[in-house]
């Protein structure tokens, strides 16, 4: 080490890496320091001095170590085809016939040279006598007294025409000894491409651009890679991206995929879905329609049509279905916790109400039957009360229901971020499926009831007797929620609440339809027929 060496400092740096890798394998470290401080007091000439070896006729052979690299080949067949140049020097006795190669990993140019069985001497008098032409004809060494560059080097474009001719143009400078910021001066005006203006690219795969990431190739050089598209609900936003970054649950890649965007609200919008205003509209005149006959009953209530079959009873049904039609604008627009409680608790009540009022109508119906027979006991339940009774009750038991499940387990607004991957649906968690389930299982139970009850109070001989529209109109009620039940389980997000509205409306329709139609037509359109003998004549059965 010494030997190669040739400043002190460059010695010692080196003795004292090589000594810590001594240390490591567990060797002392005083005997090495001793023996590194003998070395360094050595005259560095007494080293390279030359060692003779005679073998035969005096032969001596020259070694030049050179990294290990099939590439190298070149390397051995420039030297060996100018090795015929040192023969020139006067120290020609000493270079032998042909250099021998060792192949070693080479750390720098001072062990790239190896000697022997020679001086390093001749070797490095060689190396100083290098000289180049720059911008003078007069050559300059190439090398100072330490070894270093003396000159800094041009950096040259070399041009192929097509003629085959090459023409030179220096374009910049590479000074060793300047700051490493300073070393390369190139002016990229001066450089003529191979391919125009295009600067070539020295890589061998394309850049993996934002969205995408990268993948190995078949290479075995990590610079040779592959792209691929992240994956769904992921980003990369940065070029050669080794990974893909995943959005957060409420957010979603845009289609570059180089960055996330908050995830569009699904609900029934009144600015952004036309079948929120055919919703509102139809709801609307809904309530404006039974609002109009509600005032025509007023308005006619002591003809014998409106005081047929208890007309208080009428003026609660076409309430009912009045706030049926309202209760359809909770279920539009963005739910919130309150609107959620409301919803299926406000059409629950209302229609139990409105269907109690249906059933204690057929049950006065039966009454009135049975009380007309002579010395019967039903005439006793004749009157108000009785009607007015099973009205409350059938609705207190639907509202005790409602109490409860408010009370124990509450809906309240989600946010489902799982069911589609670019959207949240804004909806209504019932809180508890029993309850939910419970308040439309005795509504059905209710309107069964009344259905059986008008079916067979149907065909009894009374003038004022509209158990068969009170029949058709539960048909409808019952076909409807019947229907809507799979609907209601196979849908998500908007279109199921969709669903509901269109059983509430289709629902209150079929009540309001089926029941008041008829008497409207005799009260408008037929006032000869809204007397008490005209009917009891005719027999005109409503």
């Amino acid at each position: 080490m010494r030997r190669n060496c040739t400043k002190i400092n460059n010695y010692e740096q080196q003795s004292q890496m090589l000594m810590e890798r001594f240390i490591e394998k567990g060797y002392q470290e005083e005997p090495l320091r001793q023996e590194i401080e003998r070395i360094k007091h050595i005259n560095r000439d007494f080293l390279v001095r030359d060692n003779q070896r005679t073998q035969g006729n005096r032969q001596y052979e020259f070694a030049v170590c050179l990294d290990y690299n099939t590439q190298h080949k070149d390397v051995d067949n420039i030297i060996r085809r100018y090795w015929g140049l040192l023969c020139n020097d006067p120290v020609k006795t000493k270079i032998p016939l042909h250099p021998k190669f060792i192949y070693k990993k080479a750390n720098n140019l001072q062990m790239s040279l190896v000697k022997k069985c020679i001086s390093e001497a001749p070797m490095h008098h060689y190396l100083r006598k290098i000289t180049f032409s720059f911008d003078s004809n007069e050559p300059v060494p190439f090398f100072n007294e330490h070894g270093e560059f003396a000159s800094p080097s041009k950096v040259t474009n070399w041009v192929l025409h097509e003629d085959q001719s090459l023409t030179f143009r220096d374009v910049g400078t590479f000074t060793a000894w300047a700051s490493e910021d300073q070393q390369l001066q190139i002016n990229t005006s001066l450089i003529t491409w191979k391919r125009g203006d295009k600067v070539p690219v020295s890589r061998c795969s394309v850049p993996c651009l934002p969205g995408s990431r990268k993948i190995p190739g078949s290479s075995i050089h990590k610079c040779c890679y592959g792209c691929t598209p992240c994956a769904e609900g992921e980003i990369s936003n940065t070029t050669d991206s080794e990974n893909c970054m995943k959005c957060p649950d409420e957010e979603w890649p845009n289609e570059e995929k180089d960055r996330c965007l908050p995830k569009l609200e699904e609900f029934l919008s009144y600015t952004n879905d036309s079948i929120t205003a055919v919703f509102s509209s139809l709801s609307i005149h809904g309530f404006v329609l039974t609002g109009f006959i509600f005032g025509i009953f007023i308005y006619h209530r002591d003809t014998p049509i409106v005081k047929a079959n208890n007309r208080n009873l009428s003026y609660v049904l076409l309430v009912s279905i009045m706030l049926c039609f309202l209760c359809v604008f909770f279920f539009l627009g963005p739910p919130v916790d309150v609107t959620c409680r409301l919803r299926v608790t406000s059409f629950g009540i209302i229609f139990s109400v409105a269907v109690s009022s249906l059933l204690a109508k057929t049950v006065m119906v039966f009454i009135a039957f049975n009380a007309s027979k002579p010395g019967n006991s039903w005439k006793k339940w004749m009157g108000y009360k009785l009607s007015n009774c099973i009205m409350l009750v059938c609705s207190s038991v639907q509202v005790i229901i409602c109490v409860t499940w408010v009370s124990i387990s509450p809906p309240f607004q989600e946010r489902d971020t799982r069911s589609y991957q670019a959207k949240i649906i804004l909806q209504c968690n019932e809180g508890s499926a029993l309850g939910f389930f419970s308040v439309l299982g005795y509504m059905g139970i209710l309107a069964a009831v009344s259905f059986i009850t008008a079916f067979l109070a149907r065909t009894l001989p009374d003038s004022f007797n509209e158990a068969k529209y009170i029949t058709f109109s539960m048909l409808v009620f019952c076909s409807v929620w019947i229907a809507m039940i799979p609907a209601y389980l196979s849908t998500k997000g908007k279109y199921m609440v969709a669903v509901q509205v269109f059983a509430i409306m289709a629902s209150s329709t079929g009540l309001i339809g089926c029941i008041f139609f008829q008497k409207c037509y005799i009260i408008l359109l037929k006032p000869d027929h809204n007397t008490k003998t005209h009917l009891l004549g005719s027999k005109i059965k409503l």
